[in-house]
């Protein structure tokens, strides 16, 4: 019985552990990102760069933008909820003013109608605008269930996929997206998400883990010393 035991506690006390470590490294991970949002965005806000950047340098630095949105080629990004009520992410394009290069701004959160077949309008500005904002780096990993149409414009789509969106215009983009400021015009809900959001529920989680680690390894030393 006690070997029984000990070959269970060596198959579980590891695996406790390493899922322990795991949600523990990503709570650490969430607050590191957080940090880094809060020291850079505290920096002064630079304007926009004409000309292709690398995203890492960009990354949470607040900015400034000038230019004009175009809207053949608005997202709706599905599958964003606000308060418990479903809606989207309006995404739009803004071509940077004396250039071609364009980037993405989320303009925020707009509810979905309660037929989810209809296609909710988000308005954009007309002309040329003035914005400010936050860059952030796009997802890069996500499953992708939905069918790519084969022509047209599906303005409806589940994942922010930035290469997909340069496939699919003719023009160069900017490697980060700029969420938009409260203050600045044209925009929808913006209550932005915190990268360290659920960072105490990731640690809360590895806790667990490594009481149950610690459970199982009191539970076998148990039997172990009344082992007659």
């Amino acid at each position: 019985m006690a070997i029984l035991g000990g070959l269970l506690l060596a198959l579980l006390l590891p695996a406790f552990l390493s899922l322990g470590l795991w949600q523990w490294r990503k709570a650490e991970a969430k607050t590191q990102l957080q940090s880094e949002l809060d020291t850079r965005s505290r920096e002064p806000a630079i304007a926009m760069p004409a000309t292709p950047v690398d995203g890492e340098a960009l990354r949470y630095r607040r900015v400034v933008l000038r230019g004009s949105f175009d809207v053949s080629r608005q997202i709706l990004l599905d599958n964003q909820v606000h308060q418990e009520q479903a809606g989207y992410h309006v995404i739009t394009p803004l071509r940077i003013a004396g250039s071609n290069l364009h980037v993405l701004v989320n303009r925020g959160w707009l509810p979905a109608p309660a037929d989810r077949r209809i296609v909710p309008v988000a308005e954009v500005p007309a002309g040329e605008v003035e914005l400010s904002g936050i860059a952030v780096l796009p997802a890069t990993r996500f499953f992708n269930l939905a069918a790519q149409p084969s022509s047209g414009w599906a303005p409806v789509w589940q994942n922010l996929d930035l290469e997909r969106f340069r496939q699919s215009v003719d023009y160069p983009l900017q490697p980060v997206i700029i969420q938009l400021d409260p203050a600045s015009p044209g925009g929808y809900v913006r209550e932005w998400r915190r990268p360290d959001e659920r960072a105490e529920r990731h640690r809360s989680y590895a806790l667990q883990w490594f009481a149950f680690a610690a459970t199982s390894l009191g539970i076998w030393g148990y039997f172990l010393v009344r082992r007659p």
